[in-house]
C-alpha cells in the first residue's frame, strides 16, 4: 500500500512509530505537512498537490491533525476521502470528536456513561448551571482545550461563578461537569482500533493536580478494564465513529463515565505502558480495510 500520513511533526514518537510499522510490513508511507497542501476542487475531478506536486496514487491515509489546525486539517483529510483514499478516521467523526459538546451531546443519545455536565450562554444562569450538575465542587472546561490546557476546578461556588464569569467575559464557551471524587485524579485510556481494545493504562495526576494528563506529568500503569469498562469504551468509539479512538474514562460510583473520546490519541504513553506495538496494529486494520474507493461517512451525528 501507499499511505499518506498527514502531520506537521514526522519526528514525533506516534508518527515515527507508525511509519516504522508501515515500512517493515512493506508498505511505502509518505508524511504531508498539511498545511501546505492546496487543493483543485472541480466536477468529478478532485485533486490534492503538495509543494506543487500531485498527490495521487495512496490507498489510505492517517489523519494526525493538530486540534490548532482542525479546520484545514480536515479540508484536507475530505479531498483525499473524495479521491477515494480510505481514511484511517473519517473526516465527519474526527470533527465530532473535537467538538466537546457534540461528542457529548452524541454520546448522551447513545446512553453511555458520562459526568452530569451543563452547558449556558448566558452568564446570568452560572449560579443554576453549577447546581445542576450537584454543586461544587465542578470542573469547568474549554470547549477547545486539549491535554489538560483548559481545565479548571471550582473547588468553592464562588471560586466556580468567578471562573465561569471570567470565561463568558471573554466570550469564550466552557461547560461545567460534576466532580467524581472518587476517582482520585485517576483516569483509564482504553485504545480502540476498530471492535477491539488493543492497550490500557491507567493515568494518575501529579502530586496535588486533580488532572491526570502525562503531558502534565502524570504517570501511568497496566490497568485490566471491567466488563463495563470495554463496553464502554468500545461502544463509545462506535458511536463516534471512529475505527481509532483513545477512550478516556473515570471510575464512578454508578460505573464508567466517559470524559473524552480522542481521534488521534497518542502512542508514546500506551506503548511505553503497556509494551504493545499500537502502531503495528494500526497498519494491520489498514492492511484489512482500505480498499481503493471504500470511502464514505457514517451516520449524520
Amino acid at each position: 500500500m501507499k499511505i499518506a500520513l498527514l502531520t506537521r511533526n514526522p519526528k514525533l514518537y506516534s508518527h515515527q512509530r507508525i511509519m516504522e510499522a508501515a515500512l517493515v510490513r512493506g508498505h511505502e508511507i509518505v508524511p504531508i505537512d498539511y498545511l501546505r497542501c492546496y487543493m483543485h476542487i472541480t466536477s468529478k475531478r478532485p485533486e490534492l498537490r503538495y509543494a506543487g506536486e500531485l498527490l495521487t496514487g495512496f490507498d489510505a491515509v492517517i489523519p494526525r491533525i493538530a486540534a490548532s489546525h482542525t479546520f484545514y486539517g480536515l479540508a484536507v483529510l475530505r479531498q483525499f476521502e473524495m479521491m477515494g483514499v480510505y481514511p484511517l478516521n473519517e473526516s465527519v467523526a474526527i470533527g465530532r470528536s473535537r467538538d466537546k459538546l457534540r461528542s457529548l451531546q452524541i454520546l448522551s443519545r447513545e446512553g453511555i456513561g458520562l459526568p452530569v455536565t451543563a452547558f449556558a450562554n448566558n452568564t446570568t444562569r452560572a449560579d443554576d448551571v453549577i447546581e445542576l450538575v450537584g454543586g461544587a465542587p465542578v470542573v469547568i472546561k474549554l470547549l477547545e482545550g486539549t491535554q489538560g490546557i483548559g481545565v479548571v476546578l471550582g473547588e468553592t461556588h464562588k471560586s466556580a461563578r468567578s471562573v465561569i464569569d471570567a470565561f463568558h467575559g471573554a466570550e469564550v464557551a466552557v461547560l461545567v461537569q460534576e466532580f467524581i471524587k472518587e476517582s482520585e485524579g485517576r483516569d483509564i485510556r482504553a485504545f480502540v482500533i476498530g471492535r477491539r481494545i488493543v492497550a490500557t493504562m491507567e493515568r494518575a495526576g501529579a502530586k496535588g493536580d486533580f488532572r491526570s494528563n502525562l503531558h502534565r506529568g502524570g504517570t501511568a500503569q497496566m490497568v485490566e478494564l471491567t466488563a463495563a469498562e470495554k463496553s464502554t469504551a468500545i461502544k463509545a468509539a462506535r458511536a463516534m465513529g471512529l475505527n481509532v479512538a483513545g477512550v478516556d474514562m473515570l471510575r464512578s460510583k454508578r460505573g464508567p463515565v466517559v470524559m473524552e473520546v480522542n481521534s488521534s490519541p497518542g502512542l508514546e504513553g500506551i506503548e511505553k505502558t503497556t509494551g504493545v506495538n499500537v502502531g503495528k496494529v494500526i497498519i494491520e486494520f489498514l492492511e484489512k480495510n482500505a480498499k481503493p474507493g471504500k470511502t464514505g461517512t457514517r451516520g449524520k451525528g
